[in-house]
């Protein structure tokens, strides 16, 4: 398998190996675990870029930006 030069980012091998041998549920968890750290980054950061931005108006874009645009 070839890498693509503009990803910069790829699964060390060791850490692909200790996911591996994490049960499906384990896995799911450190998975919800991260959306959830995006979405409070996210909201983090639009509070702070617009803080003329009622709760409403962030809930919004948060829920459009991790949905790419289907919410």
């Amino acid at each position: 398998m070839r890498l693509d030069s503009r990803n910069f980012e790829s699964l060390d091998d060791s850490i692909a190996a200790i996911y591996r041998n994490k049960s499906p549920h384990e896995r799911l968890r450190v998975a919800f675990g991260l959306w959830s750290l995006a979405k409070s980054m996210l909201i983090n950061s639009l509070r702070s870029l617009h803080p003329d931005w009622k709760e409403k108006k962030i809930q919004e874009e948060v829920a459009k930006r991790i949905s790419h645009g289907a919410a």
